[in-house]
């Protein structure tokens, strides 16, 4: 990709658009919570390579650590793009996935260009992700959904790989436009001594970094209740590590690519 086609913003470079279109773990949400909805989901596209996306990682840290005394439960994932690599400084958690991924949500939400670093909430508005107010005024006007209600199974078939048995159901029903069922695996406490490239001498800290992504079903007119089982197997990274691990199982609609509902699971620490 020519690097001509991308941008790394610092805060007030852009303007920010908000209103655009076997063990197991689960999570419990009581009757209010339901009636309320469930989290929000919160994706942030950076890279190491970019000179503002370190600042973009510190804000999205504190807001997993509930520094901003949210009334909105979040779920937060990170993506780290490989098109900067090529400014001295190759990401050590970039991929052409991730790049893409982003690439759908420029296209869903009629952008001009990609940039880092950049905040999407729900799949439907947009920011600067070092722009706090922006970001805390997306989450709060995103619109929330009941979360799905899966209990998690884990087990380790080798020690390169991780399988993860999902039962449950949705809480949402699905009309004929449909969606995929994702499940992304993320990892937290990371830190980097960047050794060359814009970052040069910076050591930067790195939370909710998605390591894996894949789809487990892909729905249609599927009522809420109704029980789903599932399995998805991951390959494992050196150095992994579950108890800095969560997975982050979420529905996205075909076409439109909103969330509509979102559940994070720890994974176990003796796994």
């Amino acid at each position: 990709m020519a690097p001509g086609l991308f941008a790394c913003f610092r805060k007030h470079s852009a303007t920010s658009d908000i209103n655009k279109t076997e063990q197991a773990s689960t999570e419990e949400l009581t009757a209010e919570e339901l009636k309320r909805g469930g989290p929000v989901v919160v994706e942030l596209f950076s890279s190491q390579g970019c000179a503002t996306s370190p600042e973009a990682e510190l804000l999205f840290s504190r807001l997993g650590r509930g520094d901003f005394n949210l009334e909105v439960p979040v779920v937060l994932l990170a993506y780290h793009v490989d098109y900067w690599d090529f400014n001295g400084w190759k990401d050590l958690f970039g991929s052409s996935q991730w790049t893409v991924r982003q690439k759908m949500y420029v296209e869903s939400l009629n952008l001009d260009t990609m940039f880092t670093p950049q905040v999407v909430v729900q799949g439907r508005s947009h920011c600067i992700g070092n722009d706090e107010d922006a970001m805390l005024g997306c989450i709060a006007g995103a619109p929330r959904y009941p979360p799905p209600a899966f209990q998690a199974t884990f087990q380790r078939p080798t020690p390169e790989s991780l399988q993860v048995t999902l039962k449950g159901s949705l809480r949402a029903k699905l009309d004929d436009q449909g969606a995929d069922v994702m499940v992304a695996l993320y990892e937290s406490g990371l830190v980097t001594d960047c050794k060359n490239g814009d970052n040069k001498g910076r050591v930067i800290a790195n939370d909710f970094v998605v390591r894996k992504l894949s789809k487990i079903w892909s729905l249609k007119n599927h009522p809420p209740k109704k029980t789903l089982t599932g399995t998805i197997d991951f390959g494992l990274w050196d150095g992994f590590n579950s108890a800095k691990c969560g997975i982050v199982v979420f529905v996205q609609q075909h076409g439109t690519h909103h969330i509509f509902g979102s559940q994070r699971i720890q994974l176990p620490v003796d796994l």
